[in-house]
């Protein structure tokens, strides 16, 4: 793909990386619409603002890739998070969210070896993630990439509870 480049967040895409984790978040998850607690959820996680206040606090820890200067897709790490199985401190690969139009090409891919690229430098020997159990395609990303189940925990919404699986890949 053409015209591609990888760059941590700026204050300036915000809005941008807003409505793509909107987008991705619904297309992933509102496999019965878009629910009110869901509503509320993405609006108020996916914020323009709390993006912007995310960028302003740890602007390395988001990575944008865009695609002729527009984000097509975005990687957050979490570096201070504790493995909610094992109950250690150890990073987190809070998101990875790839326009469903740019899925299959190598954006994720990319996105995700620039993140235990990054990991590893920082000293870190291992990464986890969480995924909701019925995102079968992720899963199956993650797998590709090495990544193993720990376990499963809760994700609580407003009224309803999903389970999410934990996954964890050792570097080498």
């Amino acid at each position: 793909m053409d015209n591609l480049s990888l760059d941590k967040a700026r204050l300036s895409d915000s809005l941008r990386i807003s409505i793509l984790l909107k987008t991705v978040y619904i297309q992933a998850y509102a496999i019965e619409g878009i629910t009110f607690e869901f509503a509320n959820f993405i609006e108020e996680k996916f914020s323009k603002e709390k993006i912007e206040e995310k960028i302003k606090e740890n602007p390395d820890n988001l990575l944008v890739c865009h695609c002729n200067g527009n984000p097509i897709g975005i990687a957050e790490i979490i570096y201070n998070s504790e493995c909610p199985i094992r109950k250690i401190a150890t990073p987190e690969l809070g998101k990875l969210y790839v326009l469903e139009r740019f899925h299959r090409t190598g954006v994720a891919g990319h996105l995700m070896q620039k993140v235990e690229e990054i990991t590893r430098l920082k000293g870190y020997k291992e990464l986890n993630l969480e995924v909701w159990e019925n995102n079968l395609k992720a899963i199956k990303f993650y797998e590709k990439h090495g990544y193993k189940l720990l376990g499963k925990v809760d994700f609580p919404m407003e009224t309803n509870t999903y389970v999410n699986l934990v996954m964890n890949k050792v570097f080498k």
